[in-house]
């Protein structure tokens, strides 16, 4: 009986286990991950396995959780090409950029725009996949913007949220076997 308090310890450890398999947010399954090196450091300390516990505090815990912050924060992006001077003064361009970021929040994603010099550049970037977009004044009408995706993904996560009309998808592999 007075060991319960392991036992109470141990089952944490698929407990915290579990709860950061279930996390949709990248961030929060970090911190979870963190709480679980923790847990696993005070039961191999608990058992008097000292040094497999400060192992686990350094390695397992601090370097991992610092690794994946720096991968995820890296990653969980979308890179937005613009033409630099064709959206300043404009009034309905913040309104489509925070439209964008409200849809990819709800994902976990931040929006990086990435300003270009000439539609060509932008063009060039799309197709060099240095960007994962592109979002350019609609020649049809003179308010609105037209983005243009190269990653599937993002454009099923963008469009029912999105205006059809303001979004499209491209294959990057249609317009490499044209400029073959």
């Amino acid at each position: 009986m007075n060991d319960f308090y392991l036992y109470v310890i141990t089952a944490l450890l698929p407990l915290s286990a579990g709860l950061t398999v279930l996390q949709v947010n990248p961030y929060h399954a970090l911190v979870i991950r963190g709480i679980l090196g923790a847990v696993a450091a005070l039961v191999y300390a608990m058992f008097g396995a000292a040094d497999v516990a400060l192992t686990e505090a350094l390695v397992g815990t601090m370097l991992a959780i610092t690794l994946y912050g720096v991968a995820v924060r890296s990653s969980m992006v979308m890179r937005l090409g613009i033409i630099d001077n064709e959206t300043k003064n404009k009034d309905a361009f913040p309104t489509t950029i925070n439209q964008l970021k409200t849809i990819l929040n709800k994902y976990h994603l931040r929006l990086e725009l990435v300003p270009y010099e000439d539609e060509k550049e932008l063009h060039q970037a799309l197709e060099n996949e240095a960007i994962h977009g592109t979002c350019e004044q609609n020649l049809d009408r003179d308010s609105s913007y037209h983005t243009v995706t190269r990653i599937q993904r993002l454009y099923e996560m963008i469009k029912p949220d999105l205006n059809l009309s303001l979004i499209s998808y491209v294959n990057p592999l249609d317009t490499k076997e044209k400029q073959s």
